[in-house]
């Protein structure tokens, strides 16, 4: 280091707030407008420096995120958490709490409104450079320990779960490499049928980087996730957890497929939205402009052999990237639905079947074991395009 150099101490870390500093005065007059007296009490505080104010403030708005149903709960208490979640992350940062700054601000994103988002997007691009610098998020390279992969050799030598009954026994989705625009929109996307593309993304960072933890680890390994724990989410002991990603990593690592209750598994959700390092490692297929639509969503799934994902059916097109690993998928028509016994219209689970394909009771869904479905193995490396409304179950293998 040069005599000209010094290095950085903990409180001449900072981040800005643009947006937060512009509509601050509008913010805190929203919020009193629906009582939020002591939060605007507190904010103000907060952005003072005070960080038991700040504490105090993402507690209220927390507390009013949680009052209700989601849909009772007003607009502005989003942002209000977004705001609170700002400054107590600048005070954890200002004192080289990076970890714990990277952990609020990955609450605001999750849980808090859209009005502040870029303050969010900016200041997680620079606590995790900051942290990335004095090394934080390198531990393990800086110990020199070996690097580990993900899907190691002896997990791929185990023998598969049992999959459902008459599994790859009738028709096979079609699989193709090559396919063009135009053949996948005039043979496929057009008439509504299922098709792998086998070939699609061998161009992808992730197919090599994501078989790294250690990448992993150094790249989101300190962002704060929800999770879901369980075999899948119709089982009685479903629950979500937020835990950071080398938590989540670590579990993946050491569960015992045999205990399905407690499997911890990451699944739809927008985790490239958050996770821009993440982002860039994957392509949004050309597939999914075909038909002149707009991408609605970007979701990911990560977990270990054994996740379930029950019957049910989504209501736009679907393009499905096994970017690791393997999982068996069991389409039925949309045609299907009534024989395949949905939950009641009025519920949430109206878009998912009473039907346990992994133990049919045949005596009353007896409908179920005779219907005709098309059914695959979808590798590593492979995509597959799921038409609207039509009924998939997937099992991690």
């Amino acid at each position: 280091m040069s005599s000209s150099e010094s290095k950085q101490t903990p409180s001449s870390y900072h981040f800005e707030t643009p947006l937060l500093d512009a509509q601050h005065p509008s913010l805190l007059h929203s919020i009193s407008d629906q009582g939020g007296y002591a939060f605007v009490t507190m904010a103000a505080l907060a952005a003072a420096g005070d960080s038991c104010a700040a504490e105090t403030a993402a507690d209220m708005a927390w507390e009013q995120l949680h009052s209700g149903p989601s849909s009772s709960v007003l607009p502005i208490w989003s942002d209000a958490y977004s705001m609170a979640c700002l400054y107590l992350a600048r005070l954890h940062f200002a004192g080289g709490e990076f970890k714990e700054a990277l952990r609020v601000l990955d609450m605001g994103l999750i849980m808090g409104g859209s009005r502040l988002r870029s303050d969010l997007d900016s200041a997680i691009a620079k606590v995790s450079a900051e942290a990335r610098i004095v090394r934080v998020l390198d531990v393990a390279a800086e110990d020199g320990l070996m690097e580990s992969s993900l899907g190691c050799d002896e997990r791929n030598k185990e023998v598969a779960r049992d999959l459902p009954v008459k599994s790859l026994t009738n028709k096979m989705v079609v699989k193709m490499s090559g396919l063009s625009l135009e053949g996948f929109l005039r043979e496929y996307f057009q008439p509504g049928f299922p098709v792998i593309v086998s070939d699609g993304m061998a161009h992808w960072p992730a197919r090599t980087k994501w078989k790294s933890l250690d990448y992993l680890h150094r790249v989101a390994g300190n962002r704060t996730i929800p999770v879901e724990v369980g075999n899948n989410y119709l089982h009685p002991q479903w629950k979500q957890q937020l835990i950071t990603f080398s938590e989540f990593l670590d579990r993946i690592q050491s569960n015992d497929p045999s205990h399905h209750n407690n499997i911890t598994y990451l699944a739809h959700h927008p985790l490239f939205d958050q996770i821009n390092e993440l982002r860039d490692d994957i392509c949004v297929p050309d597939y999914c402009s075909v038909g002149g639509g707009e991408l609605r969503s970007l979701n990911a799934w990560f977990g270990p052999d054994g996740i379930v994902t029950p019957l049910h059916h989504d209501p736009h097109h679907t393009m499905v990237a096994q970017v690791l690993g393997k999982k068996y998928i069991r389409l039925y028509d949309a045609s299907l639905s009534e024989e395949l016994y949905p939950y009641n219209t009025e519920t949430m689970l109206c878009n998912s079947s009473q039907v346990d394909l992994d133990n049919i009771d045949e005596k009353e869904f007896g409908k179920v074991v005779d219907l005709e479905f098309v059914d695959c193995i979808l590798e590593e490396g492979e995509m597959l395009y799921i038409p609207p409304k039509w009924w998939h179950y997937d099992g991690y293998q």
